[in-house]
């Protein structure tokens, strides 16, 4: 008896504790909702996405906080109430020491090492970034600028939706944003090569290396319900397409942000009688980059 009121007192401060929360952004000096904001609950795997009129839902308990990323936008981290409207900063960009150039395009030069193969992660119900360091080589010198970017997904759903994000590195992290304006990608049914002009914005790659990465959206029309069988039960959940292609590398090249925070990927080093081909190696997001003059 003392065993099952212990269980209804669980349930019952469960259903106190977390609620569903409620809300829009919107721009601090326009008044205009901001759509595709990258919402987690700060330090823990718990987030979501808000939709195209700045609208958001996401269950977790109020005394939380929530951390609030878009491209254009200051970073801002707030306590929780049920209903709320959350304002974001722009950021105003300082441009120092300008060099206005003129690409030739009479050059080209395609890094990484990106394969097709039949690996992909899915996003669960979260809007991950996962990021893919490029290092700067001698070779890079005669096609500085960034041309296009490739990356491989298999998609469960027609036409998802994602962001293409580009980063500086700071240490042995990514820092800021090298994009002051959200680039978004919509991806077919199936597996596919995605080719995304990045050419207009003429960024040139640092010395230290530039990290390219793939934003999944946990909006309404990327959801599908994923079916799938275990212990000889068929079950399923919501998803959100598309699923990125997973290469195994050698060397610690990826990044994954979550929980307001960004964490690199490391060798999954595991030691069985039964090898698989990800030992020992860094899974990373299949992602190519041209470099052009």
């Amino acid at each position: 008896m003392r065993e099952k009121t212990l269980v209804w007192i669980l349930l019952l401060i469960s259903q106190f504790t977390f609620s569903q929360i409620r809300g829009v952004i919107k721009d601090s000096l326009t008044g205009n909702p901001i759509p595709y904001v990258n919402i987690w609950v700060e330090n823990e795997n718990i987030g979501t996405t808000s939709e195209e009129n700045g609208t958001f839902e996401i269950n977790t308990s109020k005394e939380k906080k929530l951390v609030f990323s878009a491209i254009g936008f200051e970073t801002k981290i707030c306590r929780l109430s049920e209903t709320f409207e959350i304002t974001l900063n722009p950021i105003v960009y300082q441009l120092e020491n300008v060099e206005i150039s003129k690409l030739k395009y009479t050059k080209e030069l395609e890094i990484g090492d990106s394969k097709k193969i039949h690996h992909k992660h899915l996003s669960g119900d979260k809007p991950w970034i996962y990021g893919k360091l490029f290092t700067y080589e001698l070779n890079n010198s005669e096609t500085p600028f960034l041309k296009k970017i490739v990356f491989l997904s298999d998609s469960e759903k027609k036409d998802a939706k994602l962001k293409i994000r580009i980063f500086q590195l700071k240490d042995t992290l990514p820092d800021e944003d090298m994009l002051f304006e959200d680039v978004f990608v919509t991806v077919k049914k199936g597996m596919r090569k995605n080719v995304v002009d990045i050419s207009k914005y003429k960024i040139k790659m640092p010395n230290n290396g530039i990290i390219i990465g793939l934003e999944w959206l946990i909006i309404e029309e990327n959801k599908y319900l994923f079916e799938y069988t275990h212990n000889k039960i068929k079950q399923s959940t919501v998803n959100y397409a598309p699923s990125l292609v997973i290469n195994y590398s050698e060397v610690e090249n990826s990044f994954r942000y979550s929980g307001g925070k960004w964490k690199k990927s490391k060798i999954n080093k595991i030691k069985v009688k039964e090898t698989k081909p990800w030992d020992n190696k860094v899974m990373a997001p299949a992602i190519n980059l041209i470099l052009t003059n």
